[in-house]
């Protein structure tokens, strides 16, 4: 046990890395702290705690002070880490993207399947989601509360995201296992699919489970694209995704 909370540690130390050393990241979120290691710890313990706060009160309801009471430190020491609230709200908000983005890939390097590669990434995407709800309905309810340059930043991660899908759909187009589907509908749908999960969640959690809801909406999403030939080829490998 204690060797499996070790490994989870590290794990998240490593996704902290890339989640909180983004240059872009350390270029618009300053900290009067130097020591970079410092800086990732301190961050991803503020942030979790801010996650927490804002989704319980709001987050223009939250303050620093309770953040800093959730977290176990003073106030103060926030500061030295970011400005003010708005930035540990921009730094929450990346939690979910970055770690899809991180997610998608490898997932769908695990097959080599082009249609199995599409399932790989939507099934990822869910995981997050559940693994993640606070955070996901914070980016619903508070993103217009960021700075513009903020905003334009999520977008931006949001949309190289989304091109990790759109690939597997594209694959699977020009190999003639789907139809020629319009790839960023596609994915948009594909996507806001997996964010129901936790925006209904209040239902759904009552009438299914995540793996059962993952595997009836990959059927639904695949049903509307596969190509004769990419039913027939992947009769055994759809196989895995039983009807409800």
């Amino acid at each position: 046990m204690a060797r499996r909370g070790a490994q989870i540690d590290k794990k998240r130390e490593d996704f902290d890395s890339i989640w909180l050393e983004d240059p872009r990241t350390l270029g618009l979120v300053k900290a009067q702290v130097e020591d970079p290691v410092l800086v990732r710890t301190r961050r991803g313990q503020f942030v979790r705690s801010a996650i927490k706060v804002f989704c319980a009160k709001s987050y223009h309801a939250a303050t620093i002070k309770e953040i800093a009471k959730d977290a176990g430190v003073s106030p103060g020491l926030i500061y030295q880490y970011v400005n003010d609230k708005e930035e540990l709200l921009f730094l929450a908000l990346q939690l979910i993207v970055f770690t899809l983005k991180q997610g998608l890939p490898e997932a769908s390097n695990r097959v080599s399947n082009p249609v199995m590669k599409f399932y790989a990434c939507f099934e990822a995407y869910c995981r997050v989601i559940e693994e993640n709800r606070d955070a996901s309905i914070l980016t619903y309810r508070e993103t217009k509360s960021l700075a513009k340059e903020h905003i334009n930043f999520i977008k931006d991660m949001e949309l190289q995201t989304n091109e990790i899908i759109a690939i597997t759909v594209r694959d699977c187009i020009e190999q003639g296992y789907f139809t020629d589907v319009d790839v960023e509908l596609f994915v948009y749908h594909t996507i806001m699919t997996a964010h129901s999960w936790a925006l209904k969640y209040w239902r759904l959690s009552k009438v299914t489970t995540i793996d059962e809801y993952i595997v009836a909406n990959a059927r639904f999403l695949l049903s509307s694209v596969l190509t004769a030939k990419g039913r027939e080829a992947l009769d055994a490998k759809l196989s895995v995704l039983p009807a409800h």
